[in-house]
Order: structure tokens, then C-alpha cells, then sequence
């Protein structure tokens, strides 16, 4: 019987340097060979799916944490943060001297000083995720095509997924909470609770479940054909979602507990193995 796949991309279809294992691409031509359709379920919006990620041969795409749906190059479903929500938030984000970027599927966006004060908080980001060469990490290598150089009304934008900005403390996301919670998700990520790095204002009630199951009522196909793979918390609903789960060997403890699987770590060809064991290949 097909399966229907929902892969995250970073930690889990990539490193966390953007590398694809060789491993990975094999595994996944060689399951929509036999049939299984393959698509990315990830934070990231359809801007940072570079040429060699679509390369591989896959089906569509569930971007911006569920804010995007796409199946075969045909728009699902599109829930988009209003101008006047990006315009009070990033009025909000300058005021309080926070820098950002913004995550469009044409483009990151990123704010007057966020590459100058970004570096260091990257280095944190890639520290955390327990890279030997952390200290190499800049943002243009974890964002190699964000677009630098806008300013004031040209960071007000109609076509925006996301925004995420860099926390200063964890005051900043809780006021931005308090602000901004009753009609935006606030969240944070690149750390847990207090240690969190960003913080992050998306559209209300969305996530990745979210987005599955608006790609299932496309597809008229159901819940009991699904596989989720991923590493982190960001990915646990996306596993409530579906009737099987697989979560990376080198990812969080809280996506490992939950998962109905444990393959290997990425760079030990955790996607081919997990294939392998679950007869897709």
C-alpha cells in the first residue's frame, strides 16, 4: 500500500550545515519509484527550498510551519500575515531595538542590523545543535539567499508566512505574547524555554498538523496512509498527525519519546534506514 510522507527539512532531511546526505536523495527517488508520494513539512517557506532540495524529486511542499500547501505546483492552501499585522509587529520589533527577518516564499527579508547582531546568535544556534565548527557559523551560511539592505516601509509587507527576530531576553517573547497573542501564534525557537534564541510571530492556529490535514482533504486520502519524519518539538504535532512516526537518532529528546520509530542520525543515513525498516524501499 502507498504511503503518503512528511518530511521535515532541517535536522532531519538536512544537517544542520544545509547538506542533503546522499543517502537521503536515493531514499526518497527510490519510494516515490514505488509509488509513495514525498512531501517536506518544514518551518522553512517555499524561499528557502533551494533548487537542490526540489532536485531530489518530491511532490509538494508544507511550508511556514502550515501557512503553505502545495501539491504539484498547485496552490492547497495559502494563510498569510496581514499588512497591518506586519507593519504593528515590525513598528513593535523596531521600538524595542530588536532585529529580524521576514519569511516570505519570495524571499527572507531581513532587518537594518539583523546580519551585524545575528552572527553571534547563530554561532549560539549552531552550538546548541552540537556543531563541532559552531564558531564558523555566520547567518549568510545559514541563510545563504536572505536579501539585506531594506529599511523602514520596505519591511512593511502584504506576502509574509512568518516573522522571527532574536531575542535580547525572554522578556522579549513574553511581551511579545502579551501584545500580539490574541491574533498572532508567538512562539520561540533555537533553545528551550528561557535559553530560547528567537522568537517568532506566524498566523493564529496554524502548524504542521494544520497543514497535513489540509493536504489530505486535497488528496481525499487519509489518515491512516500517513508517515511523519522529524526531530524536534516544532515536529511533534506533525506526528500527533500522522499514524506513524520517525524521529532522527541525533534529534530532541522530545521528538525521540514521541515517535513510534527512532532511526539514526542524519549524517548515518537516518532517512535510508528508516525507509528500509519501514519497507517504503
Amino acid at each position: 500500500m502507498s504511503k503518503i510522507l512528511f518530511i521535515d527539512v532541517d535536522g532531519t532531511l538536512t544537517n544542520y550545515e544545509n547538506k542533503i546526505p546522499a543517502s537521503a536523495v536515493e531514499a526518497i527517488r527510490a519510494a516515490r519509484a514505488n509509488g509513495h508520494k514525498i512531501y517536506l513539512c518544514t518551518g522553512r517557506s517555499k524561499a528557502e527550498i533551494y533548487d537542490e532540495i526540489w532536485a531530489i524529486g518530491i511532490d509538494g511542499l508544507i511550508g511556514g510551519n502550515g501557512a503553505y500547501v502545495e501539491d504539484h505546483g498547485v496552490v492547497v492552501s495559502h494563510k498569510l500575515i496581514t499588512l497591518d499585522q506586519c507593519r504593528r509587529t515590525v513598528d513593535w520589533l523596531h521600538d524595542r531595538k530588536l532585529e529580524f527577518y521576514l519569511e516570505s516564499n519570495s524571499g527572507l527579508y531581513a532587518s537594518e542590523h539583523f546580519e551585524e547582531r545575528g552572527d553571534a546568535v547563530v554561532k549560539k544556534y549552531a552550538a546548541y545543535k552540537l556543531k563541532a565548527n559552531a564558531d564558523e557559523f555566520t547567518v549568510r551560511k545559514l541563510f545563504p539567499e536572505m536579501i539585506f539592505g531594506l529599511s523602514g516601509a520596505q519591511l512593511y509587507r502584504d506576502d509574509l508566512n512568518k516573522i522571527s527576530f532574536i531575542l535580547d531576553s525572554y522578556d522579549d517573547y513574553l511581551e511579545a505574547k502579551k501584545i500580539f497573542g490574541g491574533e498572532l501564534k508567538v512562539g520561540t525557537w533555537g533553545g528551550k524555554g528561557d535559553r530560547a534564541l528567537f522568537g517568532d510571530f506566524g498566523v493564529k492556529d496554524l502548524s504542521k498538523a494544520a497543514g497535513i490535514a489540509e493536504l489530505l482533504r486535497y488528496l481525499k486520502a487519509d489518515r491512516s496512509e500517513t508517515i511523519a519524519f522529524g526531530d524536534s518539538k516544532w515536529d511533534l504535532t506533525m506526528f500527533e498527525a500522522c499514524a506513524a512516526s520517525v524521529a532522527m537518532g541525533d534529534g530532541e529528546e522530545a521528538a525521540k519519546k514521541a515517535a513510534t520509530l527512532v532511526t539514526d542520525a542524519v549524517d548515518d543515513d537516518g532517512l535510508y534506514n528508516a525507509f528500509k525498516k519501514l519497507n517504503l524501499i
